[in-house]
């Protein structure tokens, strides 16, 4: 593989604990009751306001409230708890010593992810430039848009470009873009549900890369 792109939630960062949090804390602010764990859950990885109308079954005008609410208090409600998965930074660096160019595509907000990225130190090795969030195209995923930006920054082809996420959002991603796929069975979703997106390889630890 010529480039490797990564998925943030759920691949590179433990952040379930910390976003079903911050969606629950979320509605109570707003006055309402709690919203079902798993519908939250199998939203991650989808843009935030699908966290809501999906997740918690809100309007467009409510979920739109409930982002805003949501990004103000992230900081305070789901950072403390939010971790690099085991392994996660060994295989980060040993990739960057071979000289394997890495990116990162997300659907979390582009402020978010860099101060993530920094606060788990990944961003030694896959610098702010090579770090894509929500804002960066038109269409989230599983639309290829974000991976094609990342191959021209990357000068890339598609078939030599391993695109890595925990969730079927991210394979059909990759798919789409003509990539090589990789799920980790570790995140959001189990290797079953992985499995139903057909991606090339499925593993339960990011070294297993190596």
């Amino acid at each position: 593989m010529a480039a490797i792109i990564f998925d943030f939630d759920g691949t590179l960062a433990d952040t379930r604990r910390g976003i079903l949090a911050t969606s629950q804390e979320t509605l109570r602010r707003m006055g309402l009751p709690p919203a079902d764990e798993a519908a939250l859950a199998a939203t991650i990885g989808l843009p935030l306001i699908q966290n809501f109308t999906r997740g918690a079954g809100m309007d467009e005008d409510q979920a739109r409230r409930a982002v805003d609410i949501y990004r103000q208090i992230f900081d305070e409600v789901a950072v403390p708890v939010i971790e690099a998965f085991p392994g996660v930074e060994e295989a980060i660096r040993t990739l960057s010593e071979r000289g394997i160019p890495m990116a990162v595509a997300t659907s979390r907000g582009q402020r978010s992810l860099e101060m993530l990225m920094h606060l788990l130190g990944l961003d030694r090795y896959i610098p702010p430039e090579r770090c894509f969030g929500v804002e960066s195209v038109a269409r989230p995923k599983p639309a290829p848009d974000m991976v094609y930006l990342i191959l021209a920054k990357l000068g890339a082809k598609p078939e030599e470009t391993l695109v890595v996420g925990d969730t079927t959002f991210d394979i059909e991603m990759g798919r789409n873009a003509g990539c090589y796929t990789c799920g980790v069975s570790y995140g959001n979703q189990t290797a079953e549900q992985l499995a139903s997106a057909s991606p090339n390889y499925i593993i339960d630890d990011l070294r297993k890369l190596l």
